[in-house]
């Protein structure tokens, strides 16, 4: 099936006209330059942009020529759930808004394409009790149980996302000050407050596990591998499955952006202001940190009906 899926991808590549290839290449790269956004956005927008050219060559067309209609009926002739259609179509709004800028007389074609609805999920959280659960569950007589514990506790102490934590440089951290110099989306950096009991848990695994991790080479990363090198997502999803299955947490309900919506929750619940929380957690946008008012207010009247007499 992968294999498939490979070469239908090659042939949509071969397909596409060299002019389009370019105008993908200069939209990438002015995005890149003007708003730096993260390299895996940027390959998501090359790679919807491509799969559209692909498609309009079967047409007869190119992104150039494409109307409205065309790109209706790609997205028609898309099997694909919801939020995929939302984020391919912000890819080609903002290509088309690029070209419309660059090109006197270009009439955008998905100016009046109506943006589908979308149904709207709130974070996930765990209870304070299953926090504490899993962050007590790694084996702290053991080399990597020592590790798993100082990663989990810095997650939820510092409400960092997988991506952010598994890229953590050494240099990062300032124990002297408890803070970390974070780098997130679009290369911002910001400083986030690390708390004693991480830092308590990081320097233990500082003195006594790095090192042995390190094998006496110099490794960038703060968090090593058993092979001496940086950790992966894919690895520290793999340990938060397994120490969830440890606790008696269901893994359908957990994963590594779990416990930064916990984080999140956990500090409204105990009356962090809005604000605060934004800069905290790198949100450009104040909206995007509201959704966790929402959670908190669900928390609230779940709480209501499972005590008062007459919830």
């Amino acid at each position: 099936m992968a294999s498939i899926v490979r070469m239908e991808k090659e042939e949509n590549r071969a397909s596409i006209a060299e002019a389009d290839r370019l105008s993908i290449s200069m939209f990438v790269e002015r995005v890149w330059s003007e708003d730096g956004l993260a390299d895996r956005t940027l390959e998501a927008y090359r790679r919807d942009l491509e799969a559209l050219a692909g498609w309009l060559a079967g047409r007869g067309r190119n992104l150039h020529t494409a109307r409205r209609e065309d790109i209706s009926a790609y997205h028609g002739a898309q099997s694909v759930a919801v939020r995929s259609i939302a984020r391919r179509q912000s890819a080609f709004r903002r290509y088309y808004a690029f070209l419309a800028r660059n090109e006197s007389g270009f009439a955008d074609p998905t100016l009046l394409i109506e943006r589908p609805k979308m149904p709207r999920s709130l974070p996930k959280a765990l209870a304070e009790r299953e926090i504490e659960g899993l962050l007590d569950a790694p084996d702290t007589t053991t080399t990597l149980g020592l590790r798993d514990r100082a990663m989990l506790e810095l997650m939820y102490a510092s409400g960092l996302r997988v991506s952010e934590l598994v890229e953590l440089p050494l240099t990062a951290l300032n124990t002297r000050q408890g803070v970390l110099r974070v780098t997130g989306k679009g290369g911002k950096d910001r400083l986030v407050p690390v708390g004693e009991l991480a830092l308590e848990r990081i320097g233990a695994y500082l003195a006594d596990v790095r090192p042995e991790l390190a094998k006496g080479r110099q490794p960038a990363a703060l968090f090593l591998s058993k092979r001496g090198e940086g950790m992966t997502r894919q690895m520290f999803w793999t340990l938060v499955k397994r120490y969830a299955l440890k606790v008696g947490i269901n893994p359908k309900r957990i994963s590594p952006h779990v416990l930064r919506h916990s984080f999140a929750t956990h500090l409204l619940n105990h009356g962090a202001d809005l604000r605060a929380l934004q800069m905290l957690l790198g949100h450009s946008s104040l909206s995007t940190t509201q959704i966790y008012t929402l959670v908190a207010k669900e928390g609230l009247k779940r709480l209501h009906a499972q005590h008062h007499p007459r919830g």
